[in-house]
């Protein structure tokens, strides 16, 4: 293994040097949680999560989890799969229009009629991660949906949760191009591609206006890192998207953790909940993942009154899964194991929905 990952771990290091300081970028920076941000951000000290070590976790399964499920048409055991059962989309008249590329790309269509992406990543891991997991045999995404030229130019906001190459991509940051205003976590604006883009970063508890939404940063229990050098020298983050008293909540990569019930304190209880559910197999992994139940306790924490759950799939990359829908077979087992009463919208890659 590490034979295979020696020119892996050589590329990485390698393109520390391609991340300058976007110079030729408006860059604002708005303040909040850590309070000393900018003097980490500037003596290169690492962000940290708000709670760390050991987190009792308030569910678990223990046996049986990954039964098949009659909702769910696979071709393999738990293997490129199709969600056929009912979608009930509650009648919350949130204005919001949710649109599921895959994994966490995801395409908002706001009640003010913003366009608004999240984690957009098409295609392969960005340059050069692809070629070097091609070279070492990293498992690569299946399929690989597209947004299309027209979806990713006309986005009015880019709202991007860390740095990891399943979530930040410099190729389609250069795609979507300049007319987008970019939202980022506290110290992430360097890796942007260089000419001229519009960005704002946000520690946690930070808001800034877009039109007529309010977008804040919201706390999160991941890590950040784009090279072998550079691990958490920028902040992490999820997003509340808030119209009025509508709000779409995206978690971005996360474990679970009190955060959840801090974020409910501040701004009560979340309309739609983006939530996800994959890459808890591993070593530590679900220390900074969920697994299908932590996501359901999470949903029930937040008042989601419905929860979308992302990470699973035939666009997955299945880092740390043991197949693409596995989290999904697992989350409908949990669902009547727990008796969770929050209303599930499952969907299929491509889907879109009006909630």
């Amino acid at each position: 293994m590490k034979q295979k990952l020696l020119p892996l771990l050589m590329l990485l290091s390698i393109v520390t040097v391609l991340y300058g300081c976007s110079s030729s970028n408006n860059v604002e920076q708005l303040a909040g949680h850590p309070d000393n941000a900018a003097e980490l951000l500037e003596t290169r000290q690492p962000f940290r999560n708000m709670y760390y070590g050991n987190i009792p976790y308030p569910a678990n399964c223990e046996q049986d989890c990954y039964q098949p499920h009659p909702q769910l048409a696979c071709e393999a055991p738990a293997e490129q799969c199709y969600y056929t059962g009912p979608q009930q989309i509650p009648e919350l008249k949130s204005g919001f229009s949710v649109h599921w590329l895959g994994h966490a790309s995801f395409s908002i269509q706001t009640p003010d009629g913003q366009h608004v992406l999240l984690d957009p990543v098409t295609g392969q891991f960005d340059w050069p991660v692809s070629w070097a997991a091609h070279l070492t045999g990293i498992k690569q995404r299946a399929m690989t949906p597209e947004f299309s030229a027209e979806q990713l130019q006309r986005a009015d906001a880019v709202l991007y949760s860390h740095l990891h190459y399943d979530h930040f991509s410099t190729r389609d940051i250069k795609r979507i191009g300049r007319d987008a205003h970019y939202y980022l976590p506290f110290g992430m604006a360097s890796y942007l591609p260089t000419g001229g883009y519009n960005t704002t970063e946000m520690a946690w508890y930070s808001s800034a206006e877009q039109g007529e939404l309010t977008i804040h940063a919201l706390p999160a229990r991941h890590f950040n890192s784009r090279t072998f050098s550079d691990e958490n020298q920028a902040l992490w983050a999820g997003w509340l998207i808030q119209h009025g008293d509508k709000k779409l909540f995206f978690a971005g990569d996360t474990g679970y953790s009190k955060h959840f019930s801090d974020i409910r304190q501040r701004y009560g209880a979340v309309d739609i909940c983006l939530l996800p559910i994959a890459s808890y197999h591993g070593p530590n992994y679900r220390a900074v993942h969920m697994t299908p139940e932590d996501a359901l306790m999470v949903a029930g924490e937040l008042g989601c009154k419905v929860m979308i759950p992302w990470g699973y799939g035939n666009a997955s990359w299945q880092m740390g899964d043991h197949s693409s829908h596995s989290a999904l077979l697992r989350l409908l087992n949990m669902q009547q194991r727990l008796k969770s009463q929050v209303p599930l919208l499952i969907l299929n890659e491509g889907d879109k929905v009006t909630i």
